[in-house]
């Protein structure tokens, strides 16, 4: 018997519905969901404009030259210590150079640092978690005391250590805080892994004959995605915090490259006589964390009891 013809016999005997044949009315159902989609945006103007500050950090990231024209790196000394004005929404620091073009060139910097770590502890410690859940046995016993030393030791220390044994740059900095956040991730997914493999489909679907890898691919791993993609949305703002501050302590890109920490850092020594090089990109990253943190909470709880 092929394997194809076992996962459809697992499925029959469930009942799991059939993908829906062509001219079958999915039409109006489809209108339905990006209708109640609209309804849950327009009832939470939190959640829009989190959505709307999140897409331009994205924008500046990827399209910075569509948000300013002006040179990162290129200052005027004679306009240097100018408050936020129209000419410079940010205003300039002590060489001249407007912050606002540094603060969006910046988000590249730190964007690219976060999704670096953001994806080394997705997929490090969804591994872990997905390894320690599905076997079992002395398999989860070894993973999870590794896990246990992990949280018993602070992100940002362990981050410190790390970054310092790897060396200085963006990467790596981006590593160390991914590897920092690994045993978060590995202790969700183990969870949901576990109360996954223990569901009626899974366990109808091993009784009629299907391979380990065909219940892990096919019923395991969907069913169990849906929170460590969550804590992935949580995560990113952790993380951007964690670069932020790695970046501020000097391990960050070297100057003059303007990522969002190094730009905190070079202004605290005016705060007395130009507050805006500090306040205006600890702002962003204020309002970039916490527009993460709105979405995530929205995908995690309201979103499932709204429909």
């Amino acid at each position: 018997m092929s394997q194809s013809l076992v996962d459809d016999q697992a499925e029959a005997a469930l009942g799991l519905a059939r993908p829906v044949e062509a001219g079958s009315p999915a039409q109006p159902s489809r209108r339905a969901d990006v209708r109640q989609v609209l309804r849950f945006l327009l009832r939470r103007p939190g959640l829009l404009l989190s959505a709307a500050v999140l897409a331009l950090v994205v924008l500046a990231s990827f399209w910075p030259d569509l948000l300013t024209s002006q040179d990162p790196l290129k200052g005027v000394p004679s306009q240097n210590f100018r408050g936020p004005s129209g000419s410079h929404w940010f205003g300039t620091d002590e060489l001249g150079r407007d912050v606002f073009s540094r603060v969006v060139h910046g988000a590249q910097l730190s964007l690219k640092a976060t999704l670096i770590a953001v994806l080394v502890a997705f997929v490090v410690g969804g591994l872990l978690g997905v390894v320690a859940g599905f076997v079992g046995r002395w398999v989860d016993d070894v993973l999870m005391r590794f896990i246990d030393v992990l949280l018993s030791i602070p992100a940002l220390f362990l981050s410190l250590a790390l970054v310092t044994a790897l060396g200085y740059g963006t990467v790596k900095v981006a590593v160390a805080v991914g590897i920092a956040s690994v045993a978060s991730f590995a202790r969700v997914a183990r969870a949901e892994v576990l109360r996954v493999r223990q569901a009626v489909f899974v366990e109808a679907s091993r009784s009629c004959g299907a391979r380990w890898y065909s219940v892990l691919g096919r019923h395991v791993l969907p069913n169990a995605a849906g929170p460590v993609i969550v804590l992935a949305t949580l995560d990113f703002g952790a993380s951007i915090l964690a670069v932020s501050a790695l970046s501020f302590l000097g391990y960050g890109a070297p100057p003059p490259a303007p990522e969002w920490g190094t730009l905190i850092s070079d202004g605290r020594n005016y705060l007395a006589n130009a507050w805006w090089l500090t306040a205006l990109p600890g702002l962003a990253i204020a309002a970039t964390v916490l527009a993460t943190n709105r979405i995530a909470r929205a995908l995690d709880g309201e979103w499932s009891q709204q429909r």
